[in-house]
């Protein structure tokens, strides 16, 4: 599957159904290669910034905002080749989102307050110097600003 098609399946779902898609892509991209662990923690910054509004209302408006996420960094003629990783990243991706709707003190945090993740073997940010929440197999979590989710 073509990361273009993807993203433009994504387009004309439903919304739930769209994040959730949007959701796994970004755990494929980012964390295919981690532990369980590291693609969980991938999903729950995303879900983090999604919840802040800071990057948009939903999911997809979080990992498409530009240079934010793999799939506006990646080619859009990158291919998901690997099945396997595939299947895990949309598990991973749908507990997440299971996870993520309890109640805030109920939610099991792999990262708790990250906002940012990097590959630092493969990336330099300028926030890079900011609050290390933890590392994770090859990604380093930071809590560049405090995200609170907005009033409804």
């Amino acid at each position: 599957m073509k990361l273009a098609w993807i993203m433009w399946l994504a387009s004309v779902l439903p919304p739930q159904t769209a994040d959730s898609l949007c959701l796994s892509t970004t755990v494929y991209l980012e964390a295919r290669d981690q532990s369980v662990r590291g693609q969980q923690a991938v999903a729950e910054v995303a879900l983090r910034r999604r919840d802040s509004g800071l990057w948009g209302d939903t999911v997809c408006d979080v990992v498409t905002a530009r240079k934010q996420f793999a799939p506006t960094i990646v080619s859009p003629n990158t291919r998901l080749r690997n099945t396997e990783a595939w299947a895990e990243a949309v598990t991973i991706a749908l507990d997440a989102e299971r996870n993520w709707a309890l109640p805030v003190g109920e939610r099991k945090e792999i990262v708790p307050g990250a906002s940012h993740f990097a590959a630092l073997a493969i990336a330099q940010p300028s926030w890079r110097t900011a609050y290390q929440v933890a590392t994770i197999d090859g990604h380093t979590f930071f809590k560049v600003q405090s995200l609170k989710p907005r009033r409804s």
